[in-house]
């Protein structure tokens, strides 16, 4: 790849972790890259549709401004209808951030990659409201209530495209760069971090974990072996990756620290591949 090649992203599922992608994109644009089409799934989704709608500068700062208490009062539940939060308050202080474009209107090509639990098959919005897309990409089953996007209930396109690479190849661009979310873990197998993952583990065993914790970490653990089977039938010329323990899929309010973690290993992975 050179500098100014057209070039397309492909975005990985993550929860909080997928926060990182802000600090890839700001990093691959810093070196000079020409992003012209994104595909994302989950919170790839919300990043890579923030970024096309030219807003990701101004959500970084916005991240970086709100505490934990701040993410907090966004939970808004919503358990009888289908999953724990309604996503309504969280999706409306994004909104304030980015405004309410179409993605058809967006500078940059975007598909959010969501899922038809009926039809049990992917989804790609690449057209109308784009907190729609959004929305419904980032249902985690269970977690967020699902989205009704054309008369369709939709979730969290992470179950069947945690890395949509598929949804990138009718772009322009001509080499692709993915970022992976399921990195190899940042601390050794008998650190204390990692001691403390197995405590989880042995909690959640004992019944003592929550079921939305239980949820996620399974979730996660498909995605995973999922995005690996993606990456070696379909691999872009790049892959920056994520270690997979940085934070829990909730610690959103871990914002600056994680942006922070995605420039890292942006300059890490473009310096291994001679950038």
């Amino acid at each position: 790849m050179t500098r100014r090649e057209p070039v397309a992203l492909a975005l990985g599922a993550g929860g909080a972790r997928g926060l990182a992608q802000i600090g890839v994109i700001e990093v691959l644009e810093e070196h000079g890259f020409d992003i012209v089409a994104i595909s994302g799934a989950s919170s790839g989704a919300l990043v890579g549709g923030i970024h096309a709608a030219g807003r990701l500068r101004a959500f970084d700062a916005r991240l970086r401004s709100m505490a934990r208490r701040d993410f907090l009062r966004l939970l808004d539940p919503g358990v009888r209808r289908g999953g724990v939060l309604r996503g309504t308050r969280l999706v409306d202080a994004m909104r304030e951030v980015v405004g309410d474009p179409r993605i058809e209107d967006l500078p940059i090509a975007f598909t959010a990659v969501a899922v038809d639990l009926q039809r049990q098959r992917e989804v790609w919005l690449q057209a109308g409201p784009l907190w729609d897309a959004l929305r419904a990409s980032f249902a985690i089953p269970g977690v967020f209530t699902p989205h009704v996007v054309h008369g369709r209930a939709l979730v969290d396109g992470g179950l069947l495209a945690p890395l949509p690479i598929a949804a990138t190849r009718m772009s322009d661009a001509h080499r692709l760069i993915a970022v992976d979310m399921h990195g190899w873990p940042t601390q050794p197998a008998g650190s204390p971090a990692r001691q403390g993952e197995a405590m989880i583990a042995t909690a959640a065993s004992q019944g003592r974990m929550g079921l939305v914790e239980t949820m996620s970490r399974s979730l996660d653990t498909m995605q995973a072996q999922i995005s690996r089977v993606q990456l070696a039938l379909d691999p872009p010329e790049l892959v920056i990756r994520i270690p997979r323990d940085v934070c829990q899929f909730y610690e959103f309010w871990r914002a600056a620290e994680l942006i922070d973690i995605g420039r890292r290993q942006a300059v890490q992975a473009l310096a291994e591949a001679g950038y």
